[in-house]
């Protein structure tokens, strides 16, 4: 049997009905006697509600329910979302305030829902929303990252949720007094909306007594067990599925009000009732992503080895805790506080504020993008005031490869790592930038590149089940615990069972999205599916070999232990039977072996994998109108063992373009009272094609210790990559121009009031 997977590039076999129009997603599969439901959202940011008239909504046409909270509360229903929450450095806890699936008694954001309306079309549902009258006391809008304004929540008077710390604060201020050079720099991080091509969207369905339950989300069972306890059902009367899903980006990764509100509403009706966003409505209500500034500091010796770090974070979390919104920038955060660098006196302080505007949760990284973000600017800084090249300024401070397996400052081990190599790879593939820059300084453009070497660590449930079935039609099903977004689980996974037992690719069906076909899962996010998933997959095999042997040992009238598996079939010294997989399957179906027709097994990882690499970009800037553009890109990344490196290398593709995007042009902007003044295409200005360069991608893997396929995740690491690299070669481009502040966005007008400011100011 082949140990590890074959790392080829196979085609995705899902892409033929993805490209031919034949996915299906939560709005291509509605009964027919469906329902619709419509949000009615607050218009403003921040007011009491004096009043609230369903009364024209329940006697429109077509309608058939209308539900605020008291309706909800009165059916049973715990109308209180769950969230993440923390302690203070204190000691204390951190401010946990209500959030209700409908808002009570005040408004806190524009498009927080306020009722929702069920009718017979979703045109008719939409116009018995706009029937619905509000009136509200308008309050003050409080949007800055800063204690005071009008308080949100009782339990949080100046707006301060938490007062967060990890490391040793005395140690660090003490090794700061005694350091031979220090670096501060401000970095702000922009909030971003996270756009899926795919709205969110939900359908349920009550009959017999159970419920069916339909979502684009990010897994099933953890959906199920929120619905349970806030429906106040068994879990076992609850089926959720997930249809193919359009992005989820970990946006989609936790519940919100609007599916416990559907879900309550085919319950009262018994009808099934559909609810899906429109793009507006998304990026007013889905989560939004970063949104902190941070002060970076760093101290160095006098030989530039750096001898302590230390952030303070500011974050938004916006107008209520979302899911995990107070671990993003905290724990989360603090996984790769240090990066790939070898320093053992840290602290992170992060105050959380809430603010007027939607929620902010997990996107693309959740948190590490952010830590490395922050961290990458600041040795590029410190490399600059230092007067040292920022490359070897790296290399002086990484974590050598004979210290690993490492127990980084802030508690993680680092299981393996060969930062140099990787590195020296970059290097040799972005030769040529001095003639690059002459070149374009000749033709009046100013060039700039920024070098990002990124750590991160995978996270989300350790634990995973896979499931394996030989079907009666010859076909063998791989039931997994995880959840495609559109990263190409099903053919990676049939790809790496074939690999493992030589069952044709063809003939295997990936089954996922369904929580009555699997007893448990984990889900889909922090870059753990592949590497969990597999474990899982290698695992079943182990069962199904040792559960073939015997029945096999008897056919080939040999001792158990003389069958062996490899070269993907059975063998034994003096037997001329040599069965694959499938053929000892259908031996076994033959003589009504029904016990060996399905195998399955559950794993959990001991430790998590730390993927990291170097990311180098170069910007092009026109100092006339401030013009900016991505020229060149090179990835090198360490993601272990690869079972299929195109897709990993696509992974990396969208990661970039995320980072890129962030960095270049989008950001989410509100006015004094808070109104959303992007919340349309037009306004939020995501990358277009011609906006990304040709990525070059190689991989450089040393193999992860702590998997038994020896990968690391790749799902995250172009955007953990992205941001700073984009971001210091703008530095580096501005910076000969008297620019020593450059923050993202760097939009056309941004970049050219820099420029023209800073020159001015240095004259």
């Amino acid at each position: 049997m082949e140990k590890f997977g074959k790392s080829q590039p196979v085609k995705r076999t899902e892409d033929q009905r993805f490209l031919t129009g034949q996915g299906q997603y939560i709005d291509d599969s509605v009964p027919a006697d469906t329902l619709y439901a419509a949000f009615f959202r607050s218009p403003v940011a921040h007011g009491r509600i004096k009043a609230l008239d369903l009364g024209a909504a329940r006697q429109a046409d077509g309608v058939r329910l209308v539900l605020a909270l008291d309706d909800l509360a009165e059916a049973g229903i715990d109308t209180v979302l769950s969230a993440t929450t923390l302690s203070n450095r204190d000691g204390s806890k951190a401010a946990a305030p209500e959030r209700h699936m409908l808002a009570k008694d005040r408004v806190r954001f524009v498009g927080e829902p306020v009722a929702v309306v069920i009718a017979e079309t979703q045109t008719q549902a939409r116009d018995a929303a706009e029937l619905i009258w509000i009136e509200t006391e308008d309050l003050p809008a409080k949007l800055d990252l800063a204690s005071g304004g009008e308080p949100l929540h009782d339990d949080a008077p100046d707006n301060r949720a938490f007062d967060w710390g990890l490391g040793d604060e005395t140690a660090t201020e003490a090794a700061f007094q005694n350091a031979a050079h220090t670096v501060r720099l401000d970095v702000a991080d922009n909030r971003v909306i996270v756009t899926s091509i795919e709205p969110r969207g939900c359908q349920a369905h009550w009959a017999g007594e159970r419920l069916h339950f339909a979502y684009g989300g990010q897994g099933v069972w953890a959906m199920r067990g929120q619905l349970a306890q806030k429906l106040k059902l068994e879990p076992d009367s609850i089926r959720v599925t997930t249809p193919d899903v359009g992005g989820g980006f970990g946006m989609k990764a936790m519940p919100y009000p609007e599916y416990f509100c559907v879900a309550a509403a085919a319950m009262k009706l018994g009808q099934p009732v559909h609810w899906m966003s429109d793009r507006s409505e998304a990026m007013l209500s889905d989560h939004h992503g970063r949104d902190l500034t941070s002060l970076a500091e760093l101290a160095f010796d006098a030989d530039h080895k750096i001898t302590a770090y230390r952030v303070h974070s500011k974050v938004n979390l916006g107008a209520y805790n979302s899911h995990f919104g107070q671990a993003i920038q905290t724990s989360l955060f603090s996984k790769v506080l240090m990066g790939v660098y070898d320093v053992q006196t840290t602290f992170l302080r992060v105050e959380g504020f809430y603010t007027n505007t939607t929620q902010v949760d997990a996107y693309r990284g959740a948190g590490r993008p952010e830590a490395i973000y922050v961290l990458e600017r600041a040795m590029d800084r410190a490399a600059r005031e230092l007067g040292v090249d920022p490359w070897e300024l790296r290399r002086k401070n990484f974590i050598r490869p004979e210290a690993f397996p490492y127990k980084s400052a802030t508690g993680e081990t680092y299981d393996v790592g060969d930062f140099n190599m990787v590195l020296s790879r970059a290097g040799e593939q972005t030769r040529g930038f001095a003639d690059r820059k002459a070149a374009d300084a000749a033709r009046g453009l100013i060039r700039g590149q920024g070098l990002c070497y990124y750590i991160e660590s995978i996270l989300g449930d350790p634990s995973e089940n896979a499931e394996v079935e030989f079907c009666e039609d010859g076909t063998v099903k791989l039931y997994v615990g995880t959840q495609s977004n559109g990263q190409g689980h099903e053919t990676v996974y049939a790809q790496f069972l074939s690999d493992q037992t030589g069952i044709p690719m063809d003939q295997i069906t990936v089954v996922q999205g369904d929580s009555d076909q699997l007893p448990q899962g984990g889900g889909t996010g922090g870059s753990r599916s592949v590497t969990v998933q597999s474990t899982a997959t290698l695992a079943t095999v182990d069962v199904m070999i040792a559960a073939f042997t015997p029945y096999l040992a008897d056919k080939m009238g040999v001792e158990e232990a003389e069958v062996s598996f490899d070269h993907e079939t059975f063998r034994a010294p003096v037997s001329n039977l040599t069965p694959t997989l499938t053929e000892a399957a259908e031996m076994a179906r033959a003589d009504g072996r029904t016990d060996l027709m399905k195998h399955e097994a559950r794993i959990t990882l001991d430790a998590r994998s730390y993927p990291n690499g170097a990311h180098v970009a170069e910007v092009v800037v026109d100092p006339q109108t401030g013009e900016t553009w991505v020229d060149r890109y090179t990835v090198v990344d360490d993601f272990g063992n690869l079972i299929n490196p195109m897709l990993a290398k696509g992974q990396v593709h969208g990661g970039v373009a995320q980072g890129i995007g962030q960095a270049l042009s989008e950001h989410v902007v509100h006015d004094a009272q808070g109104q959303l003044l992007t919340a349309s295409l037009m306004d939020y200005a995501l990358p277009r094609a011609t906006e990304i360069p040709m990525i070059k991608f190689t991989s450089a893997p040393v193999p992860s210790t702590s998997n038994p396929m020896g990968m690391k995740g790749c799902g995250e690491a172009g955007t953990v990559g992205a941001l700073a690299a984009v971001a210091n070669a703008v530095q580096d481009a501005l910076w000969e121009h008297g620019v020593r502040q450059a923050d993202m966005p760097f939009t056309p007008l941004r970049v050219w009031e820099m420029l023209t400011h800073e020159s001015v100011a240095a004259e």
